[in-house]
Formats: C-alpha cells, structure tokens, sequence
C-alpha cells in the first residue's frame, strides 16, 4: 500500500459549520505523521463553484475543486457536512437545500463510502442514502430527522454509527471520533490510538452524546396532557403508577397509555423515568448530595435503580455524569 493515497472529499458550501470541514482533515494529516510510508489521503474541499464560501463561523474558505469536478473521479470517502438554522426560542433546525442533496447523491454514487459529519446525517437522508439503515446525528435534530424520515432508524446516543458502506456521526467535536473510526478501518487500531494521542483524545469515547443533550420537550395539544406532566413533576418522588396517573386524569389506564403515546410519542412510564433523570442531572450538577438522596429526592427506590435509569437514558453512570458536569 506504500505511496497509495485514498480520495477524500469534503462537501463545502454556504453555511456549512466550520468544524464540521476543518475537524476530519486534521485528523487525516496527523497520520502520515504516524506512518512509516506516504501512505494516507488525499482530502480536497469541494463546491459549487470556487468562490469562496462563508461558514456558519463567518470564516471563508476556499474549495480546491468543484462538485463537477469531482463527479468525474472515483471518490474513496464522500464526507458530508451540515448547517442548521437557530429560531428566536433557541430551537436547532436542519436545513436541506434541493440543489445540495441532488449533488450528494451523484458523488455518493462514485464513492466507497460515505460519512456524514453531525447534521449531515439530514443531507444523507434526503438523498435517500440511509433508506432502512440506523443512523445518528446531533442529539438536538435527531427528532426532526426520525419526523421527516420515517424510514431511517434513529438512534441519538451513539457518537458515530456505520451500516454497511454508510457511515454517519454524531455532534460538532464527534467529527474527530468518527475520523479517528474511518483511520482505523483503513490503517487498523494501533495507527487511529497513535493519532488520538496525538490530539489527545480517547480513541474510543466513553459512553455517548446523550450524557451532552438537554431534554426537549415534547409539545403536547391538550390541556389534560399538560397538566398530567405537571402532576409528575410536582409528584416526583410518588410512586406515579399507570393507575395513579389515570385516576388522576380521570380515565382508563388504556386510554392514559394511548395519550401518552399519541400526544408524546413514549410511553407513562418511560416518560415518568426521563423526568425523574432529568431532575437528577439537576442534582448531580448543583448540589454534593449523596447517591443515595439524589435517588430519594427523585423518585428512585435505590441507587441502584437511579443507575440502571441513567445508563438507560444517557449511556453513563450518576458518578461518571457528575465527575464531567459538576458545576463548581
């Protein structure tokens, strides 16, 4: 494989977020400073035109080549970043332009393989590439990708996942782990560890992005429906069976469970554990109290129920979750 370099192409256009194009490079150029030969790859940043393209960063750059440019070649790795847009309630939105996802499914076509880089992943989806695969992206737009596209099986804890020659990542810094998994596959573990160090990371993140995300809150259309999740938050630390929740809300446990699936797209009880982690993020993030009150204060019988509940909804342990968002 000496002097082999694979093609990788970067997407590059208006608004792009500026980590997104910048972050797998680096890792790219670090590795032929851990190899013995000239092996690597060749990463050019590719657009419409070559004018040059404002980020989200407000940061310029230049393409090295056009979209036509590239159509003509054999691509190795088809990189796809994203860009979203923030409303006046702070809410991430994706954004898709037609032109784009007619141009990433032409070049996917001459590629091995292709990654997308945190919101990308919509890019991909809208090209029809994750048609019946698992996918992730950022933890943040990862609703409005499962509402627009059915068929795609979204998981949004995971920081980088691959399904076949798909591959797609999860948010903003996960771009380095998800480059760092591409080195592997390519020059194995040992080569993607030294270039980790190099950027001192873990070559492997411990457990995933949704110790990172903050809840967002399912919008709920009737008055019932708001004032049953007031009922748990005020009532936290009750038992809040099924039962309990019906009476209060005077109907039948079935009709409670259809409520719950139709207005929040989860279930009584599923919804009841997310409020009662939710609260104690709350805890583990302001108070020094004990496993043990954090547990009682939130509803949880035992720590050992509180953990089996975070490792459920975040992927990590209280501890782990308080050693990295404790504020002092």
């Amino acid at each position: 494989m000496s002097g082999v370099h694979r093609f990788i192409v970067v997407l590059l256009f208006e608004g792009v977020d500026l980590l997104d194009v910048t972050g797998p490079p680096e890792v790219f150029a670090l590795l032929r400073r851990e190899t013995d030969d000239a092996s690597g790859y060749h990463v050019v940043l590719a657009a419409e035109t070559l004018d040059p393209v404002t980020t989200s960063a407000g940061v310029r750059v230049l393409p090295d080549l056009t979209f036509e440019d590239v159509a003509t070649r054999g691509i190795d790795t088809l990189l796809v970043p994203g860009s979203v847009e923030v409303d006046d309630q702070r809410r991430v939105h994706a954004l898709t332009d037609p032109g784009l996802v007619r141009w990433v499914k032409t070049l996917a076509g001459r590629a091995r393989r292709v990654a997308s880089v945190c919101v990308g992943a919509h890019l991909l989806a809208a090209a029809g590439l994750l048609d019946g695969k698992r996918a992730t992206t950022h933890w943040s737009t990862a609703q409005q990708l499962a509402a627009d596209h059915p068929s795609v099986e979204v998981d949004a804890d995971p920081i980088f996942i691959r399904d076949g020659a798909v591959w797609t990542g999860a948010g903003i810094t996960a771009c380095l782990d998800l480059s760092l998994a591409l080195v592997a596959e390519d020059f194995g573990e040992t080569v993607a560890l030294r270039v980790a160090r190099q950027l001192v990371m873990y070559l492997k993140r411990p457990s995933g992005q949704s110790q990172f995300s903050v809840p967002i809150e399912p919008v709920s259309t009737t008055r019932r429906m708001d004032e049953l999740r007031r009922h748990v938050t005020r009532h936290i630390t009750a038992p809040l069976t099924v039962a309990d929740l019906a009476a209060h809300a005077h109907v039948s446990e079935r009709q409670l469970t259809r409520l719950f699936k139709t207005e929040l797209g989860t279930t009584p009880a599923s919804y009841i554990e997310a409020a009662r982690v939710e609260a104690a993020r709350n805890r583990l993030e302001s108070t020094d109290d004990t496993l043990e009150r954090v547990a009682s204060a939130c509803g949880f019988n035992t720590v050992d129920t509180l953990i089996r509940a975070f490792r459920r909804k975040l992927g990590t342990t209280p501890t782990e979750y308080r050693s990295r968002f404790r504020s002092r």
